[in-house]
């Protein structure tokens, strides 16, 4: 079971990591601006109040709206979303229900969708920790390139390159 020292630990374990002051958010630093890759779920536990933090929620940057779906389709006991997050790239995290190992994969994906495409090359390939102890969320995800209904081979959504694409010559599957 994780918690928010869990997320607080992998998060800023990531190279150019920041926490966010008076509010329980992570960011890396891109193109001069701030990217908010995890953060806690504000809910509107009440209608025109103002939304309350949840400890045990976090919101988590994906890289799209597909990946959110295969997500939250795969296991809605873990994740889930919200109005609010309707049309964006984010999921939520109940973390009670993820394992560590399982939480700093979300984590470092997240990061990677927001940080430099120089930073993250630089942590693929092995200037950082962090990406030697990831564990795959879902084993049944395939690691490899896989024929598609077409017969074409394609990359499946769950791995990237460095830059966070697959390599060229695949499609994105799904």
């Amino acid at each position: 079971m994780a918690n928010q020292n869990d997320v607080r630990r992998i998060a800023l374990s990531l190279p150019d990591t920041r926490e966010e002051k008076g509010r329980f958010a992570f960011s890396v630093e891109n193109k001069g601006k701030q990217k908010g890759f995890v953060w806690v779920w504000l809910e509107r536990a009440e209608p025109r109040k103002p939304r309350v933090p949840r400890a045990d929620v976090l919101a988590v940057r994906v890289r799209d709206q597909g990946e959110k779906a295969l997500l939250i389709a795969g296991d809605p006991d873990r994740f889930f979303t919200e109005t609010h997050y309707n049309g964006f790239p984010a999921v939520l995290v109940r973390l009670p229900k993820v394992t560590r190992a399982q939480l700093r994969k979300l984590i470092l994906d997240a990061w990677r969708c927001q940080a430099p495409r120089e930073l993250v090359a630089r942590l693929t390939a092995g200037g950082h920790s962090a990406s030697s102890r990831i564990t795959p969320i879902r084993s049944d995800l395939p690691s490899k390139p896989m024929p598609g209904k077409s017969g074409i081979v394609t990359w499946p959504p769950s791995t990237r390159t460095p830059s966070g694409k697959p390599p060229k010559g695949w499609k994105r599957s799904g």
